[in-house]
């Protein structure tokens, strides 16, 4: 097989995109998905692999700013779009892609490189460790109630248009950012992915609505959903569709979940990607009765070892050091001093002995401090060499709040 690899043209994409579509079962998105992804795409920073006129692979990777533990907002490559044509399997396309990628991104000068997986044991093997969770919870409003924080009863919440608001919504958002780990400071551009709403995506559920929550006129809060009416010989139950939903504290937060609750002729409220830790578990009454599952979500990779560690601040002193295992991108490899605390931290090279030893992968699933060191040591994943240092680097990589990515890419 002779196939070559290069980075995409604006005059490759329709086949470039068609190939994705394929290797994903060959549905095609709407004319409103396409045109979205078309328009964010980076095409200076996506790769075909093709195979005379045929493009058999595929990977991209936007350029986001993601938050770290202390609230830095950190340089990372976005993987996406990734695909091998199913007549192409096992020959090497997706560790070249991979390999071509990482190689690239250290060349950019990003620390990071993060990706959300279609399937989770893919890439392990090139480094990435799951680094954040989301909890789904499909919630019983005629059984579950509500008990909210004082003040509630002075937030306003009031109907708005999303096209209206979303400028609003987005400065909101952005407010929000720093404060938990794993999220992405949007872009230009990217408002119009919480704002996309394809007729055909809704499996009969009304267009996408906006709900803003208003204080002495100001915003400080807002909710997108949508309502799938349904009935039985009982009567109505319908049910209310998370998009998303952000506030700037306790009662406003509550004033908008009390209004999802109480849409009239619905019996429930889904919620596909929340927090694990979300606040709203506070607030039900009967937590047994929101079917609650966790699963993975974004996953890590640290392209470079020293700046990604130097990025982040740490829980509590910290002065550790890392034998780093990483056969994919060998320059990580070797021994890395790190010493840190809640002002600032810093990461080099050294000859000292090592304190804890692991594989960049497990250093991606610790970075954010959702995945504790200790219990990645309970899995045999790290090796405490030094007594006492495996509880001192657990600790300090904690947050406060759990990591969550509020949106796929």
């Amino acid at each position: 097989m002779t196939t070559d690899i290069r980075v995409l043209g604006e005059d490759d994409w329709e086949t470039w995109y068609g190939a994705l579509e394929l290797a994903f079962g060959g549905v095609a998105e709407s004319e409103d998905e396409q045109e979205l992804w078309r328009a964010l795409a980076e095409y200076d920073r996506s790769i075909g692999v093709w195979d005379g006129k045929a493009c058999v692979g595929s990977a991209g990777a936007f350029s986001f700013r993601l938050s770290v533990p202390g609230g830095a907002l950190v340089d990372a490559a976005g993987v996406t779009m990734v695909g091998v044509a199913a007549t192409h399997r096992r020959r090497g396309i997706l560790t070249s892609m991979m390999r071509r990628q990482l190689d690239d991104v250290r060349a950019w000068g990003e620390p990071l490189a993060v990706l959300t997986a279609s399937e989770p044991v893919i890439y392990g093997r090139f480094g990435y460790g799951a680094g954040t969770q989301q909890m789904r919870a499909g919630i019983d409003t005629t059984r579950v109630r509500l008990s909210v924080p004082v003040g509630t009863d002075d937030v306003l919440v009031r109907y708005a248009e999303p096209a209206d608001v979303h400028e609003a919504c987005e400065a909101l958002y952005a407010r929000r950012v720093t404060g938990r780990p794993g999220m992405l400071a949007r872009r230009p551009g990217w408002e119009r992915l919480v704002l996309l709403d394809p007729k055909e995506n809704r499996d009969g559920a009304s267009p996408l609505q906006c709900v803003v929550a208003e204080r002495a006129g100001e915003l400080v809060g807002y909710v997108r959903f949508a309502v799938k009416p349904e009935w039985d010989s009982q009567g109505p139950k319908g049910e209310v569709r998370l998009r998303d939903i952000e506030a700037l504290d306790p009662a406003a937060y509550a004033a908008l979940w009390r209004f999802l609750f109480g849409i009239d002729l619905t019996s429930s409220v889904l919620a596909r990607n929340r927090p694990v830790d979300d606040p709203l578990l506070q607030l039900v009454s009967d937590v047994r009765r929101c079917d609650l599952k966790v699963a993975d979500a974004l996953y890590v990779r640290l392209v470079d070892v020293g700046a990604a560690l130097e990025a982040r601040t740490y829980q509590t002193p910290l002065d550790v050091v890392f034998e780093v295992e990483d056969a994919f991108c060998p320059w990580n490899e070797g021994r890395w001093r790190l010493t840190g605390d809640t002002k600032g931290a810093s990461c080099e090279r050294t000859a000292d002995a090592a304190d804890l030893a692991l594989s960049i992968r497990e250093l991606g699933s610790a970075y954010l401090g959702g995945v504790s060191l200790t219990s990645l040591a309970g899995a045999g994943r790290v090796r405490e060499l030094r007594q006492g240092a495996l509880t001192e680097a657990s600790v300090a990589f904690g947050s406060d709040v759990a990591p969550w990515l509020p949106h796929g890419f």
